[in-house]
């Protein structure tokens, strides 16, 4: 069990060590109670982007960069996360959810895309179910629309999160980045507030046909399968009937990308993640 708690943390947190090189712009933005901590590169359209549970801007590593490419990318660490310190009110989707659309107004932004990774999925969704007119453009990576559409070793491995796992985790990567760059370093209660956040059951499969053009991407070796990942393609619409040889029939605005030979942990730095949000961007 310990090893797989291992694992599946790894899995939540994907490669919170790797290194951005370019120096971005950086800044706090005073919301909701919260000093968020930010960092934008580039210049175009705004994409925020959304790290995993127990990560950071940190675990997209080079793919901010290339995604500044050709847009302006915000990368955010969440509340408890990284570089903005926790305050007295529990972790929930809809909470962080409302952090990022008033950091959307903070920034004057009007409307941005907003892209969230595994736990970062959520708060954008609910970024988008619950502030519509800040969110253009959505993308789901390796991420859920009901907490039962996870595979059942992984709900295990959520229920078993906790303070409990601290000193476990002290000699990982994670913890490392973490103490490193905290402002008031807590690692055993973030666990206890992400423990309580992920043992939740949550469905929002009602909400879904509210959403803006949105995007999902899994991996075929993801914590959540294919056939899933199909499912709530098909709540937005898509792979309900052939659109014709010339689409004339219509498709949705929403699309499925599942990439070969990934897993959870390794999606945030996949190049092919940058090529296949670009496309749906553009």
């Amino acid at each position: 069990m310990r090893l797989a708690l291992v694992a599946l943390l790894s899995a939540c947190s994907a490669a919170s060590s790797a290194k951005v090189t370019p120096m971005p712009t950086t800044g706090y933005a005073p919301v909701n109670g919260l000093q968020l901590y930010y960092e934008i590169r580039g210049t175009g359209e705004p994409l925020i982007v959304l790290h995993g549970a127990l990560g950071s801007v940190e675990m997209f590593g080079p793919n901010l960069d290339a995604l500044a490419t050709h847009r302006q990318v915000i990368a955010v660490d969440l509340q408890a996360h990284g570089r903005t310190a926790d305050i007295d009110r529990p972790l929930s989707f809809e909470a962080m959810g409302d952090d990022i659309a008033a950091l959307i107004d903070h920034l004057k932004l009007g409307k941005a895309d907003v892209m969230g990774y595994s736990l970062g999925s959520g708060v954008a969704l609910q970024t988008a179910i619950r502030h519509p007119d800040r969110v253009r453009r959505l993308v789901v990576v390796s991420g859920v629309f009901a907490r039962s559409a996870w595979f059942p070793e992984v709900r295990v491995g959520l229920d078993h999160l906790g303070p409990q796992l601290a000193d476990m985790m002290k000699p990982s990567p994670v913890y490392q980045l973490y103490a490193q760059v905290a402002p008031k370093p807590d690692f055993a209660g973030l666990l206890g507030k992400i423990g309580a956040l992920v043992g939740k059951d949550y469905d929002w499969t009602d909400k879904v046909k509210a959403l803006p053009p949105t995007l999902i991407v899994v991996g075929d070796a993801d914590g959540v399968s294919p056939a899933r990942a199909a499912e709530m393609f098909a709540q937005l619409g898509g792979g309900l009937r052939d659109p014709g040889w010339d689409n004339s029939v219509g498709r949705p605005a929403s699309q499925l990308a599942i990439l070969p030979g990934v897993d959870h942990m390794t999606m945030p730095t996949r190049p092919e993640l940058v090529a296949t949000v670009e496309r749906f961007l553009k």
